[in-house]
């Protein structure tokens, strides 16, 4: 028996119907953020009974010491007395709640912070008010980074970029040309090739990768994220971001799927897994820059987290609660190890901020 289509899944049939095969980008966004059926919309995909696990998730020390750093960085900033704290993508609240209760010992930052939230899944915000509402701290949510006022900013993002939508280009004998969804001679969803090429496609790659070999694959990102996090923050603020990726500029496909905590085929289910992919740091980072944000980094989850505090932390959380050290321990492990199972080399820290900050906690050279 044929297995049953989800209800996102016809309506890209649909589109696919009128308007030919759609890039793998509007995939991405149409299963992400569709109004309907997009994954994030209709549900909570966080924890040990959703799809996958972040790092605020797995202990608080994570949220913990992203709260120390954004004290830090407005006391570089010269403290001001309204400062927009603002998380991209913040899941459950669950960092953003973490981080203002150890910046609560900063009684001045915590008086002069107003958190603005960037989401737009309903359920998820729900979620985050019942969290975040005993706070005492004022509290916004918006759809877009945009619409947020202007003045001293300080920007969170993990776990963000890693699910914007990706474009992704294979190289043939007659050019780049990009790789989109459509219906195969089969009735199936399938990855094919757009039929006439970018038309220079490969004036804009970075330098290195001009000469490429056939059937290399390039992955980018359209979306303009990077420049306005760049102009927020370049006359007076910082961001951060965390999420898994690459350094440098590189070939591959990284576009993944994942439902209960284990991989599935992109394209089985639309709508029902997440889909993300890995972020090119040296392409957020030269966005960045070109708008006029001093970029710091990119380096490891595992040296922002070390250069933060966290083996002190754990101690100081074992000392207070010997019953956990396990817990502890374990949970340590698996924010700064290396290796498959860890995310301290996989995951990488980048900040991007105001020239005049000078150097930025756990970044400096």
């Amino acid at each position: 028996m044929a297995e049953e289509r989800s209800p996102l899944e016809n309506a890209i049939r649909r589109l696919i119907a009128i308007a030919g095969p759609m890039s793998i980008a509007e995939y991405m966004r149409l299963c992400l953020t569709h109004p309907q059926y997009g994954y994030y919309v209709t549900r909570d995909p966080l924890g040990a009974h959703g799809d996958f696990v972040t790092a605020p998730e797995v202990s608080q020390m994570f949220g913990e010491l992203i709260g120390v750093w954004m004290v830090a960085v407005w006391q570089q900033m010269g403290s001001p007395e309204n400062v927009r704290v603002v998380e991209l993508g913040p899941g459950r609240g669950t960092l953003m709640s973490d981080a203002l209760r150890a910046a609560k010992v900063a009684a001045d930052f915590y008086a002069a912070a107003v958190v603005h939230l960037v989401e737009i899944s309903p359920k998820l915000q729900q979620v985050q008010q019942q969290r975040l509402e005993s706070l005492g701290v004022p509290i916004l949510w918006h759809s877009v980074l945009a619409e947020i006022p202007s003045g001293p900013t300080i920007i969170i993002a993990n776990e963000f970029v890693d699910a914007l939508p990706v474009h992704q280009a294979i190289k043939q004998a007659d050019g780049w040309h990009e790789r989109v969804v459509e219906i195969a001679p089969s009735g199936e969803l399938a990855i094919g090739i757009a039929r006439d090429p970018l038309p220079h496609f490969e004036a804009t790659l970075p330098r290195g990768l001009r000469q490429s070999p056939v059937g290399s694959v390039y992955e980018w990102r359209s979306d303009t994220v990077a420049l306005e996090i760049g102009r927020r923050v370049r006359t007076d603020g910082a961001a951060l971001i965390i999420d898994y990726g690459h350094a440098w500029y590189g070939l591959g496909e990284t576009l993944q799927a994942v439902t209960g905590h284990s991989f599935t085929d992109p394209l089985r289910a639309p709508g029902e897994a997440d889909l993300t992919a890995h972020v090119d740091f040296a392409a957020l980072a030269q966005s960045a820059q070109i708008i006029g944000g001093r970029i710091h980094g990119p380096i490891s989850q595992r040296d922002l987290l070390r250069g933060l505090g966290i083996d002190q932390r754990a101690a100081a959380l074992k000392a207070r609660a010997p019953e956990r050290a396990a817990e502890i321990d374990q949970a340590l492990a698996r924010l700064t190890a290396t290796g498959p199972r860890g995310m301290g080399e996989l995951f990488k820290a980048l900040a991007i901020a105001d020239p005049k900050l000078g150097e930025l906690p756990a970044f400096e050279t």
